[in-house]
C-alpha cells in the first residue's frame, strides 16, 4: 500500500509546525519513521509545496514526485481534494497500480507502526471501504451545549444532567493520525464515511495532534519523559 504523508508549509495555528524539531528530529521525521517500518507499505509519499519540507524528507527516503500546487496548500484548501489529485497524478503519470492508499498525519507522532499496521490489517480483513482512528471522547456528547450571541446557553440535551458520566456509553472522535481510504470512494463521494466504515481505536497517550504551541509543549513534554524512561 502507498502511504501519503500531507505536509503543508503554512500553518495558522502553529508556524512551521512540521519542521520543529521534537525529541531531536523535525516533527514530521516521527512519522515518516514510523511509516517506513510497516510492513504494508511500499511507498511513502510526500505531498508538500513546501521546499524545506522536502528537503528534510528525501533522505529519508521518502519520495516526492511532484510538488503540491499553491492553490491545494491554502487555508480553506479541502484535505480530501489533495489526497485525490494526489493519487491521480501517481496513477496516471507515474504508473501506481492501485486504488486504496493511508495518510499519515505528521501532527501525530506519537502514532506508531503498529497502529498503523492494525488499521490497514483492519481494512484488508474486513475488506473495508475505510479504516479511521480515533479515540474516546473525555465527555460525553450529551454534556455538549452551545451559546447564542448573548453569551446564554442553549442546551442540547433536557437529560444531560439526569446520570452520572460512567453511565453514557463511550463516544469517540477521530484523532486525526491515520486514514485508510479508496481513492475511487473519496472522488464520489467526497467523505471518509462509508458503509463499510471501521474503526481503529488508539489510546489517548498516542492521540495527540499538534495543532497549536500549546499542542507542542505537551508532546515536548512527553517525549522527555518517554526518553527518560528509556536511559533509567
Amino acid at each position: 500500500m502507498i502511504a501519503i504523508i500531507p505536509a503543508r508549509g503554512g500553518s495558522k495555528g502553529l508556524l512551521r509546525k512540521n519542521v520543529r524539531i521534537l525529541g531531536g528530529k523535525p516533527l514530521i521525521q516521527w512519522t515518516v519513521e514510523a511509516a517506513s517500518k510497516s510492513r504494508y507499505i511500499s511507498q511513502i509519499i510526500l505531498s508538500t509545496e513546501d521546499d524545506k519540507i522536502a528537503d528534510i524528507c528525501r533522505p529519508l527516503g521518502v519520495e516526492i514526485p511532484f510538488m503540491r500546487p499553491s492553490k491545494l496548500a491554502q487555508d480553506k484548501s479541502l484535505a480530501i481534494d489533495t489526497y485525490t489529485y494526489t493519487m491521480d497524478r501517481l496513477i496516471n503519470e507515474f504508473g501506481y497500480i492501485g486504488d486504496e492508499f493511508v495518510v499519515l498525519l505528521p501532527t501525530s507522532p506519537f502514532r506508531n507502526t503498529e497502529d498503523i499496521d492494525m488499521a490497514i490489517g483492519t481494512f484488508y480483513d474486513n475488506n473495508a471501504d475505510s479504516v479511521i482512528s480515533c479515540c474516546t471522547v473525555e465527555h460525553p456528547v450529551e454534556w455538549l451545549f452551545n451559546i447564542d450571541r448573548y453569551g446564554k446557553i442553549e442546551k442540547n440535551n433536557v437529560k444531560s444532567n439526569q446520570m452520572n458520566r460512567q453511565d453514557y456509553p463511550l463516544n469517540y472522535i477521530p484523532n486525526g493520525a491515520i486514514y485508510v481510504l479508496k481513492n475511487s470512494l473519496l472522488k464520489k463521494f467526497h467523505t471518509y464515511y462509508f458503509k463499510k466504515t471501521f474503526a481503529h481505536i488508539m489510546p489517548k497517550e498516542r492521540s495527540l495532534d499538534i495543532d497549536t504551541a500549546f499542542d507542542f509543549r505537551i508532546a515536548d513534554c512527553l517525549i522527555n519523559e518517554i526518553e527518560g524512561l528509556k536511559n533509567d
